[in-house]
């Protein structure tokens, strides 16, 4: 039986000689190189095979990110970690656009590079036996919609899946963070443990400790039994910290500490207990601004900032609007919590649809959630109506949406035409001149049969 094979590419030769020790009680073969040179050529000869790679992005004769590259060129199955120097968000976005999935910093933690490298050959062993594809497919249909938007996003968090590296999701209240994060753990070769979210805003401040770490029993008064935190149930498993901004100075610190030494204190407790945990967390608040502000600390932000996610608002992509609502509806007309008409599935009129196209949903897939929930409430033998809907009105501070009514088609054209005609049908500066994304323009382009570019224009003059 052919060993996985694992290339470290390093200059340094202690940290191959502790990689390479590390690493063979697993049971597989080791080949190390101490520059550029010598890893082109054992991609050269072994490229099909290499499993899992590490690669310093400084090494002597030139830049790790081109050799990440070629990897993902020559042998896109191998799993590549990069060392990185700590805290460089721009170097650690070019390597995952090169084609990296994680990063250690130096000195590197030989436990997490073990644990890293059994994830990768577990999930390649998934794969060997197709269970992999088709849960992929299940999973990923979890995100609804089939805008560019989406499908942006999905691929990244597939990237993102097969690595270990902490992941801060952000975006809007409302916008499925937290979804993004199920879907991440449930792609990782860490889906068989559990997924473990918390809201860091509803703890309150004397409880954090003893809910993240846990106590033994007489630690204080009341503890009455020994009581596991929050770590140590996420063991092998997934943290996901939501709303993590929310978290005071005195936890951040106790925080950073576990993820730093991958180790935590119950109270009460005189030794520390190892706990393997991978770190997602997601605020819908700036924390770079918190950062520079000093309410969130700078060293734990660039812990959990590794790699960055953005979850886009519903605005952002209105063309999966569509989508969503039968979702929705279809998990409503089953769930057996409400008792609606039988006889027939929960829909929706073409009006009432054509005024949630229009909405611009300030609080995102939730607040749609609950506009659907509350008219399917009141709506009669199972038809939403506009009515019942009850969507804000909209206000006098916004003249251009006004215009955009589905009702007023040849209005809403005209608009349209007049504002890309001004800009020489520039879809971008049409956008901002009418006041919506770009995304929406498009949608309401291809609504209204709106050529893409001008009579008399070139393609290439199109933007």
């Amino acid at each position: 039986m052919i060993k996985p094979l694992c290339l470290i590419v390093d200059d340094e030769a202690d940290l191959r000689e502790l990689a390479l020790r590390s690493l063979l009680p697993l049971d597989i073969e080791c080949l190390t190189a101490k520059n550029l040179e010598e890893a082109y050529e054992i991609l050269t000869q072994h490229g099909d095979r290499i499993d899992f790679s590490l690669v310093d992005i400084k090494l002597p004769d030139g830049n790790g990110i081109d050799f990440v590259k070629e990897i993902q060129k020559k042998s896109p199955q191998t799993h590549v970690a990069v060392v990185t120097a700590y805290g460089n968000h721009e170097l650690n976005a070019l390597a995952v656009q090169a084609g990296a999935s994680d990063f250690l910093n130096k000195p590197i933690d030989l436990g997490r590079l073990r644990s890293l490298v059994r994830n990768v050959l577990k999930a390649k062993e998934e794969r060997t036996l197709n269970l992999f594809a088709n849960r992929s497919t299940q999973i990923l249909n979890r995100f609804v919609g089939k805008s560019a938007t989406i499908e942006l996003v999905k691929e990244k968090v597939k990237k993102i899946a097969r690595g270990q590296a902490p992941v801060y999701i952000r975006g809007e209240s409302g916008s499925g963070k937290e979804v993004v994060a199920r879907i991440i753990h449930d792609l990782s070769p860490r889906h068989e443990q559990d997924f473990v979210p918390v809201n860091c805003g509803a703890i309150p401040n004397d409880l954090m400790e003893s809910e993240f770490f846990g106590y033994k029993k007489g630690a204080f008064t009341g503890a009455s039994y020994d009581k596991q935190g929050l770590f140590q149930i996420a063991h092998k498993g997934t943290l996901f910290l939501d709303e993590v901004a929310e978290l005071p100075l005195h936890m951040q610190v106790k925080l950073l500490r576990a993820i730093q030494e991958n180790r935590i204190r119950p109270l009460g407790h005189h030794q520390e207990i190892p706990v393997d945990v991978r770190i997602l967390s997601a605020s819908h608040r700036d924390l770079a601004a918190l950062v520079r502000e000093g309410k969130f600390r700078e060293d734990l932000f660039y812990r959990i900032n590794v790699i960055e996610l953005c979850v886009p608002p519903l605005r952002d992509h209105p063309e999966d609007i569509t989508d969503l609502v039968h979702k929705i509806l279809n998990s409503l007309t089953s769930n057996p919590r409400y008792h609606f008409d039988n006889s027939s599935p929960l829909q929706i009129s073409g009006k009432a649809m054509n005024a949630l196209l229009q909405y611009d949903f300030p609080g995102n897939v939730r607040e749609l959630e609950n506009i659907l929930e509350r008219a399917a409430t009141l709506c009669e033998k199972n038809l939403i109506q506009v009515d019942d809907l009850q969507l804000p009105e909209r206000h006098a501070s916004e003249p251009m949406e006004n215009l955009l009514d589905p009702r007023l088609d040849g209005i809403e054209k005209a608009t349209i035409l007049d504002a890309l005609t001004r800009v020489e049908w520039n879809k971008t500066h049409a956008a901002k001149l009418l006041g919506i994304s770009l995304s929406k323009l498009r949608y309401r382009m291809q609504r209204l049969n709106l050529n893409d570019k001008s009579p008399g224009k070139s393609v290439e003059n199109n933007k």
